[in-house]
C-alpha cells in the first residue's frame, strides 16, 4: 500500500476510534438515565416522563448498534441505520399508546418532581449532544445518532414545560400532549433516518454489483485516497 492509502487509513482509524470514546460515553449516560427517569415517572405517574425514559432506552439502544457498525462496511452501516429507525418507530407506537391510556385512566402527576427529572434529563442530554456535534456529518450511521440527540433536547424541554404547566393548571393534559408530541418526534425521526438507509443500502448494493473482481483486489492510489477521504471527519455529506 502507497503512503497515500497508510495515511488516509491511519486517518480513519483515528476517526473510528474517536467517535467510538464519544459512543461509550453517551451510551452510559442514557443507559444511566433511563433507569432513573424510568423509575421517577412510574412513580410520579408521568406519561412524559415515561415518554422521554424510553427515549433514553431507545437511544442507548442506537448506540450499541452504532458501535457495532462503527468500524464494518458501508453496506453494515447502512443497515445497521435502518433497524436503528425500526427501532424509533416502534418506541413512537408505544408513547402513543401510553399516553391514549394516560387521558383515559390517569391521574395528575406531580408536577415538581417531574420538573426536576425533566431538568436532570436536559443536563445529561446536553452533554451527549455536545460530545456528537463535531461527528454529526461523519457518515450517516453517526448522523442518526446525532439526530437521536438532537430528539433528547427537544423532549427534555418538552417535559421542564409540561411540569409547569401541569404545576399552574393542576391538569394532566399538558403531560398527555407533551408524551403525543414526544411521540410524533419519534416517528418523524423515524422516517427521516429509514429513507436515508434504504437508499444507503442501495447504493451499496449497486456499487458491489457494478465493481470488477479485480478493482476490490487491487485498488488504485486514487481509489483508494478518495474512498478514504470520503469518511473524513470534515465531510459534509450524509453518506453512510
Amino acid at each position: 500500500m502507497d503512503s497515500c492509502c497508510e495515511n488516509k487509513v491511519g486517518e480513519l482509524a483515528q476517526l473510528r476510534g474517536a467517535q467510538a470514546k464519544v459512543l461509550y460515553w453517551v451510551l452510559g449516560i442514557n443507559g444511566l438515565m433511563f433507569v432513573i427517569e424510568f423509575v421517577a415517572g412510574w412513580l410520579i405517574g408521568s406519561t412524559a416522563l415515561l415518554a422521554d425514559s424510553l427515549d433514553m432506552f431507545g437511544d442507548a439502544t442506537v448506540y450499541l448498534l452504532t458501535l457495532y457498525a462503527l468500524n464494518r462496511s458501508d453496506r453494515t452501516r447502512a443497515g445497521a441505520a435502518l433497524v436503528k429507525s425500526l427501532f424509533m418507530f416502534v418506541f413512537g407506537l408505544a408513547v402513543i399508546a401510553e399516553a391514549v391510556h394516560k387521558s383515559v385512566a390517569g391521574s395528575v402527576p406531580e408536577a415538581g418532581a417531574m420538573g426536576i427529572m425533566g431538568m436532570l434529563a436536559l443536563a445529561a442530554n446536553a452533554v451527549c449532544f455536545i460530545m456528537l456535534l463535531r461527528y454529526r456529518s461523519a457518515d450517516l450511521n453517526m448522523r442518526s445518532t446525532w439526530l437521536c440527540s438532537r430528539n433528547d433536547l427537544i423532549a427534555n424541554t418538552s417535559v421542564v414545560l409540561a411540569a409547569i404547566a401541569v404545576g399552574v393548571t393542576g391538569s394532566l393534559w399538558p403531560d398527555v400532549i407533551v408524551g403525543l408530541a414526544i411521540a410524533a418526534l419519534f416517528l418523524h425521526s423515524a422516517w427521516q433516518v429509514s429513507t436515508e438507509a434504504v437508499v444507503a443500502w442501495r447504493d451499496t448494493a449497486t456499487e458491489n454489483a457494478s465493481a470488477p473482481l479485480s478493482d476490490s483486489a487491487a485498488p488504485s492510489k486514487e481509489a483508494c485516497c478518495k474512498a478514504s477521504s470520503s469518511c473524513g471527519a470534515g465531510s459534509s455529506d450524509a453518506r453512510v
